[in-house]
């Protein structure tokens, strides 16, 4: 089960697939952040979901928000991914499923690493958590409409 809205988000450190270490205390009291788990780089929903967040980055960055992506798949496959489609945010690698694990993001039908965004509050509270597998643009729209919701709060 993914973590639940109102509860503190995991803290967590990765390396990403700029080889720049993130680290969930970056954002905490300074911005609310986006991490979006998706199954696999290149497929076309996962491929449509990355574009859609692309294309509104800048409404997030000018919301107050940083947007991240995860997946189980390599740096290079990150690197290649995100420059093939200009993904103006951060990726992590999370190869051994530490970061899935960690938000609770389990795979559908036990084989397709879940789809699942959370919302997390510059004090590090989960605001918002949507789980689909296949309306990718609806990540995009619910994590959107709830960061502009805290930033008017």
């Amino acid at each position: 089960m993914p973590i639940e809205i109102g509860r503190p988000a995991p803290s967590f450190s990765a390396l990403g697939a700029d080889g720049r270490r993130v680290s969930s205390a970056d954002y905490l009291g300074k911005q609310t952040l986006v991490v979006f788990f998706y199954p696999k780089d290149g497929t076309s929903v996962c491929t449509k979901e990355a574009c859609a967040f692309r294309d509104a980055y800048q409404d997030f960055v000018e919301a107050g928000a940083a947007v991240i992506g995860v997946s189980a798949d390599s740096d290079d496959s990150h690197r290649s991914f995100a420059a093939d489609h200009r993904l103006p945010y951060t990726l992590l690698s999370d190869r051994d499923g530490a970061l899935r694990k960690l938000f609770g993001v389990g795979k559908t039908l036990g084989l397709i690493p879940g789809r699942v965004t959370f919302v997390i509050d510059k004090a590090g509270t989960v605001r918002h958590v949507f789980s689909a597998l296949l309306a990718s643009d609806r990540h995009v729209v619910e994590a959107l409409a709830t960061v502009r919701n805290l930033a008017k709060s």
